[in-house]
């Protein structure tokens, strides 16, 4: 395709350059021998007898002299000027001149040049997406611009590389086998499956999966991401669509791997002002593709998503994307062996235990992990320390949890000690309600951008079921905070707004998903929307009850909020000499760990 190419491109710019050279040269013409003369100067030059000969072209006038005028030329050129003007300014001894209008060779320029250039660069944007394309084309806007891996590219990602997700693994091992042994996987008459879709929250390793797959497979890989096959124009999506398949069946067997699948694959007729013709015409060619190649031809289609929930279930059935991966948050065997793979590469001094640290880190995902490892080795660089300890790691834990610590913000000695009182309210309900999460540090040191002291809990296990007394005393503890500034008596202040925000969000899930409340019964009132992202439902959505349900939930829920505060008032009040001493001792030194706070001599049931 180069070669014929070049002939086209060097035509162009050969042409384009003999324009340029005949436009400087008409410029420039004659301007070494010629000399440009008044029209008054010509006259005294023909009434004197030194003009030898003339050439008239309409008002351009081009002669050769006698003898040389004071710049040693002898030819010269001018623009006649009327008769009957010329006359005139002659009596008044006036030199004049005229200026010339045009030419016929700047004519022809003028007529040449502009549709030469439009052609030019017409030509230059329609060549493809090769060196010396424009954009890419103007008429490559309907390609695929998937990329390709090879085995070639030497991908050095591998299943050894992904830890923490061991079920999502083996699937996908047993992919890259169909693809390597189609005949020993066939040979029952099983048939490679169509599409897998990889589901699972941000930053658990779902990408990094596809890489996996790109690396082990040895086939040919096509990475695109889902937002790549939309444009303003029409038509575009479902143009790339199909060159991308015609791309992958001349490939095959081949892996096509579609990031971000909820930008195209967005449930059609989904918003109430209608649906878009150019995501909508894009997602059916996609569907058409899956459901159109042959089922002999090696093509897997390998897909990744948070939004889950908004997909078109024409694209969930079988047939198309057949199986469906979780790919999760770790647990905490997952995450030793994801910090295992992180780890092995930096200074860890003795006292660092991967097991401690994955205690430290539920909820953590491999992106957070990865980012753990790193925010550690710098908070161990910044100390200049020698190696990695323990303590640069919940330094690090602290930073990504709670944010940066902001020394230079200064409170007011009244300020600092209700943040003392509410902190210690937490750490002191926590202490004396089973079944909490054990405290590891209480400090009044602001953090972020809001909070102004930090209760850090490390729990025990990964949770994946939790009981109404469980929930309960996790509203307790949250309200512990401002059960001590009532204690404290001065006045209630807005620092517990992110705790009430908490207790509320967990009271609201008891009344109206999972019917833990007596007087409303075991009535699932309201469905959990964005499982992976955690973002509200739809606002158009109709409520699914009557207003008067509405005002008994609306105080169901409020009858369960003013139940944890009070027990956490009544904890408090029992434990009021520990608050105090342990609020002082939190003014004084900032930061307490877990054997530094006082004992709670009541346990509450």
């Amino acid at each position: 395709m180069a070669a014929e190419k070049r002939p086209v491109s060097s035509t162009l710019w050969m042409v384009l350059f003999g324009l340029g050279a005949m436009l400087i040269a008409g410029v420039f013409a004659n301007t070494d021998e010629t000399a440009a003369i008044p029209y008054s100067q010509f006259q005294t030059y023909l009434d004197a007898g030194k003009v030898k000969q003339v050439v008239v072209s309409g008002d351009t006038i081009r002669g050769t002299l006698t003898e040389a005028m004071p710049g040693g030329k002898t030819q010269f050129t001018t623009v006649a000027v009327p008769r009957d003007l010329a006359a005139a300014l002659s009596k008044q001894n006036v030199e004049y001149s005229a200026l010339v209008t045009s030419s016929a060779f700047g004519t022809l320029l003028s007529w040449i040049i502009p549709p030469l250039l439009f052609v030019g660069v017409w030509m230059l944007m329609s060549r493809g997406s090769g060196a010396g394309g424009m954009a890419g084309g103007l008429f490559s806007i309907g390609r695929s611009k998937a990329k390709l891996v090879t085995a070639e590219t030497n991908i050095k990602v591998a299943f050894d590389d992904v830890a923490g997700v061991d079920e999502a693994k083996a699937e996908l091992h047993e992919i890259v086998d169909f693809l390597k042994r189609p005949d020993e996987f066939g040979r029952l008459g099983a048939h490679i499956p169509r599409g897998i879709l990889l589901v699972g929250p941000p930053g658990t390793g779902k990408t990094l999966l596809a890489r996996a797959v790109a690396g082990e497979s040895g086939v040919p890989f096509f990475a695109t991401n889902g937002a790549e096959f939309v444009e303003m124009f029409v038509g575009v999506g479902a143009s790339r669509v199909r060159d991308l398949f015609e791309k992958a069946r001349l490939s095959a067997p081949c892996i096509i791997f579609i990031d971000e699948l909820d930008a195209l694959g967005r449930a059609r007729g989904a918003t109430p002002m209608g649906g878009q013709d150019e995501k909508e015409q894009t997602l059916n060619q996609l569907l058409a593709e899956m459901d159109g190649f042959d089922r002999s031809v090696a093509i897997v289609v390998l897909a990744a998503t948070n939004r889950p929930e908004i997909l078109d279930p024409a694209l969930l059935r079988a047939g198309r994307f057949d199986r469906q991966v979780l790919v999760d948050r770790p647990d905490k065997i997952g995450r030793v062996q994801i910090l295992a793979i992180h780890l092995k590469k930096l200074t860890l001094a003795p006292d660092v235990k991967m097991e401690d640290i994955a205690a430290l880190t539920p909820g953590f995902t491999g992106a957070d992990l990865a980012n753990l490892a790193n925010e550690a080795a710098v908070v161990a660089t910044r100390r200049g320390g020698e190696s990695i300890a323990m303590a640069d790691f919940t330094a690090a834990i602290e930073r990504i949890v709670a944010g940066l610590e902001k020394k230079s913000r200064i409170l007011i000695p009244r300020e600092r000690r209700i943040v003392a009182y509410h902190e210690m309210g937490h750490a002191l309900v926590a202490l004396a309600t089973p079944g909490s999460d054990p405290i590891q540090k209480v400090s009044i040191i602001p953090r972020g951008i809001g909070a102004l002291g930090y209760t850090m809990q490390r729990p025990t296990d990964d949770r994946f079921l939790m009981g109404l007394h469980e929930l309960e005393n996790k509203m307790t503890v949250l309200m512990g905070g401002r059960a001590a500034e009532i204690l404290l008596g001065d006045d209630i202040s807005t620092g517990a707004s992110d705790d009430l925000a908490k207790a509320t969000d967990i009271a609201r899930g008891m009344v109206l998903r999972f019917g833990m409340d007596k007087g409303l019964g075991p009535v699932a009132w309201d469905t959990e929307q964005g499982q992976f992202l955690g973002q509200p439902g739809a606002f158009w959505q109709p409520r699914r009850f009557s207003d008067q349900t509405a005002h008994e939930i609306d105080m169901a829920v409020r009858g369960h909020l003013e139940a944890a505060l009070n027990r956490a008032v009544a904890i408090l009040t029992e434990n009021r000499a520990q608050l105090d001493t342990g609020a002082e001792s939190l003014l004084a030194h900032e930061s307490l760990g877990a054997d530094e706070l006082p004992a709670v001599t009541m346990r509450v049931g």
